[in-house]
């Protein structure tokens, strides 16, 4: 769905201060530029410079309008205008992949984080309907939810990897796959309560709790295990007999089998 080439180098999109969205301030309209155009009918390749210049205001600390980087988003998500998405894509693009390397998970995900970037916006595509864009009335409550879809598809995969190497691959149903919006997410959270409690059962010592506790919540590396924990193992290679061991014993277990089955 989306394939435009991502810009490392910019600088942050109007509306945010080092990745978190800030309050809009309205500035004036520059003079000799159309002030009185409706900007619905304002045509696009106008909207994206003014959406560069009000982003440039921004990170100079200057007074800016958010008013034309919302109607941007107002085009692409409410009239699902591809062009107007195309363009969304490219300015936000870098602001996006910035959140993403700054997420505790991405580290150890494995993936790019381009791939996440896709990711990121296809998420929030698919969560914000034309039905639901009444839902945040400025720029700001836009862009939080941006990041929140940001953030949340790096964990959403390093958590689907736990999934697969704490279960046979034929035990994973489709309702453990990651979810597409925040909102399904919210909604799994009583699942996973119930699924880590029965987990922490299972466990035997204190070693085991705390390699499967930072393995899979805090998505740490037996190597970052060893550096946080020193005192409870010998060596790296210590970390890494634990945690085969405690994935091959739940890989095992009926109850868990069950459980993922039902």
């Amino acid at each position: 769905m989306i394939t435009q080439h991502i810009d490392t180098s910019a600088r942050p999109a109007l509306g945010t201060a080092s990745g978190v969205a800030a309050r809009p301030r309205v500035g004036r309209e520059v003079e000799g530029e159309i002030s009185d155009a409706p900007l619905a009918r304002m045509d696009l390749s106008a909207l994206v410079r003014r959406c560069a210049t009000e982003s440039e205001r921004f990170y100079r600390g200057q007074p800016h309008d958010t008013r034309y980087s919302y109607e941007l988003f107002r085009r692409a998500l409410a009239e699902r205008d591809e062009s107007a998405w195309e363009q969304l894509y490219l300015h936000y693009s870098s602001l996006v992949e910035g959140w993403i390397r700054r997420s505790g998970a991405f580290t150890s995900s494995g993936e790019s984080s381009e791939y996440f970037v896709v990711g990121a916006f296809t998420k929030f595509w698919r969560a914000l309907t034309p039905e639901r864009f009444s839902a945040f009335p400025n720029l700001a409550s836009l862009l939080q939810y941006l990041q929140l879809c940001s953030t949340s598809v790096v964990i959403d995969s390093v958590r689907a990897q736990s999934w697969s190497e704490m279960l046979p691959e034929e035990t994973i149903t489709a309702s453990h796959a990651p979810r597409y919006s925040p909102d399904e997410e919210a909604m799994s959270r009583v699942d996973r309560e119930e699924f880590w409690h029965f987990i922490d059962g299972q466990l035997n010592s204190e070693v085991e709790r705390v390699v499967v506790y930072c393995s899979f919540v805090l998505s740490l590396t037996p190597r970052a295990i060893y550096a946080k924990r020193r005192e409870l193992f010998g060596s790296v290679n210590d970390v890494y007999n634990v945690k085969r061991n405690v994935l091959g014993r739940l890989s095992r277990n009926p109850q868990l089998r069950a459980m993922v089955a039902s």
